[in-house]
């Protein structure tokens, strides 16, 4: 059976009888009739809580807890998952809980859902299961009961039977009655699956709004990395790197100062090594958060990159400013293809191009190096990727094996 098909597309099969569609369609009646007896316990109980205050948001939010059991029943007969509708609160707390919950819509949806279930559909469930199932299968155990009663036996309580061609026309005609109510059995699970699903489900404008939700939250953690970024860029370089400079020439001026001797000697080595130190500071900083991106935009940024590079690169750009978080992620795209190309690449030269036209942001890299990249496999251009589709942008790898590689950064903004 393949688990993919609808109930509905399952009645159409030839097969449907041998399958296991409608035994899922008992099970989920079944199981309907069991959470409906809950639920109208449930809704007994909390109906008299409600005269007092306190109960009435209980009674209204019980329908939640059944509508979360209902998606999963829903399982039973519907391939396709049913999402919850909630939204997550903006503030920890119960109190923020319930606030949202009593005024999202969904949740007066899932009380109403509770008390249909509760008090119609789930004696529906019932009737439709006993008339299906336990009638024909009571009807085809006639013979059984002739068998141990020797003289007569009653088919469903009405019809008497008194002779064993009778019993064994019985069981027939429950056999061929079990058969052809499968078919309706099964389009009524499918049917109350699908209201299920219109009730409890979120709707469209709903999924569109946690969509947006998602996409904002996205954003604001981008904009906070990148505020981050900038702030420790600017402590590295107002202050460590400020205090290793002026080291660096208190060492110089001691050394000029000290006679010849190992203590000149020691001074020399110390001056060098300091020097060393705040060329890899200045490297780190330009790998956190360049200045010259801040102070000057992504076209010096990327002119800069090419200048650093390991590989020559020949450039070709054409920008006007950008929003800063445009230029950080193209700027940070641009450096992990320069360091992918020398490092894994081999390659001997990079072309980099990048334009600004009407509102999109190009920027490709060709190397010819060996290929094989792939932004799929895990390596830091899966992240890039991840972090431009927060700004709706894209990135394009195609990197044959024996190269070369073109890798294309598209990011939708307008110039500042």
């Amino acid at each position: 059976m393949d688990a993919a098909i609808t109930p509905w597309q399952a009645l159409t099969r030839r097969d449907f009888p041998r399958s296991a569609w409608p035994w899922r369609a008992a099970a989920y009646l079944a199981s309907g009739a069991v959470t409906g007896v809950v639920a109208l316990t449930g809704l007994v109980v909390l109906a008299g809580f409600s005269l007092l205050l306190v109960g009435l948001p209980l009674l209204v939010l019980a329908g939640t807890g059944l509508a979360a059991v209902e998606r999963r029943r829903l399982r039973i007969i519907d391939p396709e998952p049913a999402p919850g509708p909630h939204r997550t609160p903006a503030e920890p707390g119960l109190a923020a809980w319930l606030r949202l919950r009593l005024t999202e819509q969904a949740t007066w949806r899932e009380f109403a859902y509770g008390l249909l279930h509760a008090l119609v559909l789930w004696p529906l469930d019932v009737i439709a299961v006993a008339a299906a199932v336990a009638l024909p299968l009571a009807a085809v155990a006639t013979p059984v009961r002739f068998a141990l009663d020797g003289e007569e036996a009653r088919v469903v309580k009405t019809v008497l039977v008194t002779t064993w061609p009778g019993a064994l026309a019985a069981a027939a005609a429950g056999l061929v009655l079990l058969l052809l109510l499968l078919y309706p059995l099964t389009a009524l699970a499918a049917a109350r699956a699908q209201l299920t699903r219109l009730l409890l489900a979120p709707r469209e404008g709903e999924l569109r709004e946690r969509l947006g939700e998602v996409t904002r939250s996205r954003a604001r953690l981008v904009a906070a990395f990148e505020a981050e970024r900038r702030r420790i860029e600017r402590d590295l370089h107002d202050g460590a790197q400020q205090r290793l400079v002026a080291l660096t020439m208190t060492l110089g001026l001691a050394r000029l100062d000290a006679p010849d001797g190992p203590l000149a000697d020691r001074l020399a080595a110390a001056h060098r090594e300091t020097g060393r130190v705040l060329d890899e500071l200045r490297e780190l900083i330009r790998g956190i958060h360049p200045q010259v991106l801040a102070d000057h935009g992504l076209a010096a940024a990327l002119d800069d990159a090419a200048d650093h590079s390991a590989v020559p690169v020949d450039t070709d750009v054409e920008l006007p400013r950008l929003d800063p978080s445009v230029e950080s992620a193209a700027y940070f795209a641009v450096r992990e293809a320069l360091t992918n190309a020398a490092r894994h690449g081999d390659a001997r030269r990079i072309r980099l191009t990048a334009r600004h036209t009407g509102a999109l942001l190009r920027v490709e890299v060709h190397d010819d190096g060996h290929g094989g990249a792939d932004a799929r496999g895990g390596s830091g251009l899966t992240g890039l990727a991840d972090r431009l589709a927060v700004l709706d942008g894209t990135l394009t790898v195609d990197s044959p094996a024996g190269g070369p590689t073109l890798l294309r950064v598209e990011i939708p903004c307008r110039a500042r």
